[in-house]
């Protein structure tokens, strides 16, 4: 195209403004194409009148876009979900991240599991030990199950359950729906919500 023509052609030293209609072989089209690029664009003659240059700002207006384009179609900047879930940010979202704080981060940070390693928060290990669903996020997080303690308010055996603050039974479904959706994401950075 003659707009790339004329950017790869080099330049002297001492330019001087020079009209399309002085190019040899333009043609008119070509002005209605470019017409709107134009006005960003500077074009120079140089002393040999054979070799131009596009002013600095004109390149930066043909790789901008498509440094931009590239940037927003990329599956870098849009990562597909798994297993078809679509992830919602919701107020619920922010609740569960304030409770998981409160109560998961100490043994489950950032998904992990610092006691049982196998036990994991992350989708894999939460499948492959039968708790990926919803319900049974809940019903672990409730009466606890092995190392884990329980955090339900009815909680038994005793021995089972947390010596610490219990949640209700409408924060345990947040917190269950809140562990389902970051492992879905592969557990993206959770932000300490304590400092807001």
């Amino acid at each position: 195209m003659l707009l790339l023509s004329i950017m790869n052609n080099a330049c002297c030293k001492n330019p001087s403004p020079v009209f399309l209609s002085s190019i040899k072989g333009y043609d008119v089209k070509d002005h209605e194409v470019l017409r709107g690029h134009l006005a960003e664009t500077r074009i120079v003659e140089c002393k040999t009148k054979s070799s131009f240059k596009v002013h600095q700002a004109a390149k930066s207006f043909v790789i901008s876009p498509l440094v931009a384009a590239f940037v927003a179609l990329s599956p870098l900047c849009h990562p597909p979900l798994s297993h078809g879930s679509e992830v919602i940010i919701t107020k619920d979202s922010h609740r569960g991240a304030d409770l998981f704080n409160k109560a998961c981060i100490g043994c489950h940070y950032a998904g992990g599991n610092i006691i049982q390693p196998g036990a994991t928060l992350f989708l894999n290990d939460l499948q492959r030990n039968g708790v990926d669903s919803e319900e049974e996020i809940y019903r672990i997080t409730y009466y606890g199950n092995g190392r884990m303690p329980g955090f339900g308010e009815k909680c038994t055996p005793r021995g089972q359950c947390t010596f610490g603050a219990r949640l209700q039974d409408e924060e345990i479904k947040v917190l269950a729906n809140f562990v389902r959706q970051e492992a879905i994401q592969g557990w993206p950075k959770v932000e300490n919500s304590a400092g807001d």
